[in-house]
């Protein structure tokens, strides 16, 4: 039977017969011969094996036994197999080679520095950079850059890298054009993808629209592994000035990975190690729109709000940039003053407080808003000498005067309601954060109303810090996605909503949970849209034309919607009476306005209920390595 077993394997030497080899000294032996062997011979299946070291190496990245073997100069040499030998590349399966290869480096370097020097002595960096040149294809690009990325990490290796000058120029270039390459190369035309593409992506479990919704994926990597490559060069001032450029830089807010990608720090990570440097910071201050971006991302409740933060404080604290970014900061960072802790960052408000009071040379505007901010810092210390009693009947006296303010707000004098919120937030102890919340809330409804959704944004942003947990206020959350809605901002909006979205997933609320579906439609709708609008080959699409499909005869651009559906904010989510179908805040509790839903409960009878978004697993965690765990 053994005799038997041992002839069905026709390969002398087959690798997985090695594996299966009981004598430990003869096992070493032959994977020995075998890596060593791989690369000289042109038989059939070579693809087999090479795969099997990819699945292992992503399973056990941290085992030391193929590394002190000689796999990493196995997989050198079959790089360069591949780009020299087209013949050989183009013979059975060996086109999966070159890709297989460099993730199987990437892999085995990504935890353990040990490994990484291995692997440089090895000599997989020059075969890698040919890769990254886009020698084959952007397939190969994509796992070339994250390999070199590992290798850059650890400060052992990386003036290996370093050292192969056009690196960091490569690693640019792709950056701002890998989503235009992928694309432009493979999503865009579904009939003309080439089959090892398709099956990297799918591993043969999906057809056009699975392929497609990986390429995205693929594509929101290659950025961000770009990204990550070129982090590593920015850590030392002798390449900020290759990074500084302007036309790299305005770009960098806008690299944010998408729901494809929720783990990486993308653009904003990158510029915030730049802004750690006295040499990046001036650039970044005078790189048009940066601050307004930056600003924008602060307010965010996303993993990357506290990134923004500290790039606005340092470009403050420094006197050759302050004067230029101040006034475009400061209101932003007194919304946020009021923020405790942020994830791992303690008391961040403080250090917002601390830096904003060290500020000069500023406008009337930001030292009028700075000076309330240190006044309410102020207040807050008084009332804590103030006996129980007067508080009570501070809170109670705010009390009151909200009350007002729903009743104006009941009878349509928006304009009054939103006075008298600002009168009750004037009373109202600063240590009553729940009772501060309602009321920032309910006066961001108001200025939503009265088409003033920049003041909404402040608002929103300020009832979002006072919660707990911060940025968690359902309410603020939607005011604030409508108010980036009729701003045009549409990726802000996108995760304001999509948090709306989960909180009310996961609310008690006695009025959602009596619903077959939490979530509510007009949510949903707004998700979908702005989906749309900040679906990440957007551009890419504008500039090549749409995707283009066997047997139609118009061009189809992102998902198939026709535009009339969506209404901005104002038109959608407000009834017939003018006000927000949400009601107004009272006390965290949901007090509903008469008739504000029955615009969309209406349309809602006819939507189509196949198109839910879930935002399960949307921009939920965070890490700054990004998840090794893909093909």
């Amino acid at each position: 039977m053994d005799k038997a077993s041992s002839q069905e394997c026709p390969y002398p030497g087959c690798f997985f017969c090695v594996m299966k080899e009981g004598n430990p000294s003869k096992r070493r032996s032959c994977i020995l011969k075998f890596f060593r062997d791989l690369p000289s011979q042109d038989d059939d299946g070579q693809v087999l094996p090479i795969s099997g070291l990819w699945n292992t190496a992503m399973a056990h990245p941290n085992d030391p036994e193929f590394i002190e073997l000689g796999i990493f100069e196995c997989m050198s040499a079959l790089i360069w197999k591949g780009l020299k030998n087209r013949r050989w590349l183009s013979h059975d399966q060996n086109i999966y080679i070159p890709y297989y290869a460099a993730h199987i480096i990437g892999s085995y370097t990504m935890n353990m520095e040990e490994f990484a020097e291995r692997a440089v002595e090895a000599g997989v960096i020059p075969p890698l950079v040919e890769l990254l040149r886009g020698r084959l294809t952007w397939v190969e690009q994509r796992v070339a850059v994250r390999a070199l990325g590992h290798l850059a990490t650890y400060p052992s290796t990386f003036p290996a890298v370093a050292n192969q000058g056009e690196i960091l120029e490569l690693a640019i270039q792709l950056a701002m054009s890998s989503l235009e390459i992928v694309y432009s190369h493979f999503y865009q035309y579904p009939d003309r993808r080439l089959s090892y593409h398709c099956d990297l992506l799918t591993r043969g479990m999906g057809g056009v629209e699975m392929e497609s919704r990986k390429a995205e994926e693929w594509a929101s990597q290659l950025q961000c592994w770009s990204l990550q490559l070129i982090n590593c060069f920015a850590f030392k001032p002798e390449f900020l000035p290759t990074l500084c450029k302007p036309e790299f830089l305005v770009n960098l807010p806008v690299m944010w990975g998408g729901l494809v990608n929720e783990n990486s720090p993308a653009g904003i990570g990158l510029l915030r190690t730049i802004c750690q440097h006295k040499l990046g910071r001036g650039p970044v201050s005078a790189c048009s729109g940066m601050i307004e971006a930056l600003c924008n991302i602060a307010r965010s409740s996303d993993d990357w709000q506290y990134m923004a933060i500290e790039c606005l404080l340092w470009l403050l604290q420094d006197p050759n940039t302050s004067h230029k970014v101040i006034d475009k900061a400061v209101p932003t960072l007194v919304d946020l003053a009021e923020i405790t802790n942020l994830g791992d960052h303690k008391k961040l408000g403080d250090s917002i407080v601390s830096v904003l009071q060290e500020c000069s040379s500023m406008g009337n505007r930001s030292r009028e808003l700075i000076e309330e901010t240190v006044s309410s810092r102020q207040r807050l210390k008084w009332e804590k000498s103030m006996p129980k009693e007067d508080l009570h009947i501070k809170q109670a006296a705010a009390l009151v005067v909200k009350l007002e303010g729903n009743s104006l707000f009941s009878s349509g004098d928006i304009a009054g309601a939103a006075e008298k919120y600002s009168e009750a937030l004037s009373l109202c102890p600063m240590r009553s954060k729940k009772e501060r919340v309602v009321l920032y809330s309910n006066r961001a409804q108001c200025h939503l109303l009265l088409q003033q959704p920049l003041v909404a944004i402040s608002d929103a942003t300020r009832a979002l810090c006072l919660h707990n947990p911060v940025n968690r206020h359902a309410k603020s959350l939607w005011r604030r996605a409508q108010a980036y809605d009729m701003l045009g901002l549409a990726k802000e909006s996108l995760l304001d909503a999509i948090l709306f979205i989960n909180e009310c997933s996961q609310s008690n609320d006695p009025d959602l949970s009596m619903r077959q579906n939490k979530v509510p439609d007009y949510a949903e709708r707004l998700v979908k849209k702005q989906m749309r609008a900040a679906w990440l080959f957007k551009e890419a699409a504008l500039k090549h034309g749409g995707v283009h499909r066997k047997g139609e005869e118009r061009e189809v651009y992102g998902n198939e919607t026709d535009d009339s559906e969506w209404e901005t904010a104002s038109e959608s989510d407000i009834g017939d009476d003018g006000r927000d179908n949400m009601g107004l805040d009272d006390d965290e509790e949901e007090e509903e306005v008469e008739g504000h839903g029955e615009k969309w409960k209406n349309r809602d009878k006819s939507s189509d209920k196949n198109e839910k978004t879930s935002a399960k697993g949307m921009r939920h965690g965070y890490s700054i390595k990004l998840a090794e765990d893909e093909m």
